[in-house]
């Protein structure tokens, strides 16, 4: 993915809400999600077989990756970056990981408690919990500045969302948020992004994620239609 929102709030009925937004070139074959794994839930890469997202729904855990940047890994020894949500969102966290083996990445574990976030540049592994309050993730990592213009627009605007009273409570704004806001694909803060690349490749967001965990359990809306804010569907509860 090439950005992660997460909202915390310990107080509220949904104590935890998070957006991914998955930004890939458009050839390249993926599934929607589904129960690709024992006990888990996640859309699947079907060129490395891992994923950009994925979700334990017994313990109410999701796990999401944002590619990273720095010092790549070894291809003789690399690993796909796609089974570490996978990895966290099984075990809680990241065990006896060799980051080596890995290209740069931001990987997100969330439960209805909070968010902790691991940064891994080649060089340094890197972990923090998030804290109270809307935070967003991009490919250069957890951005509390202004700097970033993506950020600088789409921060505020979360932070401001009406929280839903519940699971099933009133999530439009929210989705409406998630898919971009209308703005053009090509603005420089876009969040829905469309990049045609010399050689006729293109680039973008190819899905949205929208998920709330709560006592009640976990939300987890998902469309492969990022424009669109009514094309969500329902992945969990089923």
């Amino acid at each position: 993915m090439c950005t992660v929102v997460v909202s915390i709030d310990p107080s509220a009925e949904v104590p935890l809400i998070l957006v991914g937004v998955r930004d890939e070139f458009t050839d390249r074959p993926w599934l929607p999600p589904g129960p690709h794994w024992p006990g888990l839930l996640g859309g699947r890469d079907l060129l490395a077989g891992g994923t950009w997202l994925a979700v334990d729904p017994a313990a109410g855990r999701i796990g999401a990756l944002l590619n990273g940047w720095g010092v790549l890994a070894p291809e003789e020894t690399r690993l796909s970056r796609g089974g570490l949500p996978l990895r966290a969102a099984a075990e809680g966290g990241l065990p006896d990981l060799d980051p080596a083996r890995y290209d740069p990445f931001h990987l997100v574990l969330a439960d209805r408690a909070g968010a902790r976030l691991w940064h891994w540049d080649g060089v340094t592994l890197r972990d923090e919990e998030l804290p109270e309050g809307t935070h967003m993730i991009v490919n250069s990592g957890w951005e509390r500045g202004e700097e970033n213009e993506r950020v600088a627009f789409f921060r505020p605007l979360f932070a401001k969302a009406g929280r839903p009273d519940g699971l099933d409570g009133p999530w439009q704004e929210w989705r409406e948020l998630a898919t971009g806001a209308a703005l053009p694909l090509d603005d420089p803060r876009a969040m829905i992004i469309r990049r045609e690349l010399p050689g006729g490749r293109v680039f973008g967001s190819l899905s949205v994620s929208l998920l709330g965990l709560s006592a009640e359990g976990v939300r987890y809306d998902f469309t492969g239609d990022p424009h669109d804010p009514a094309a969500f569907r329902r992945v969990l509860p089923e």
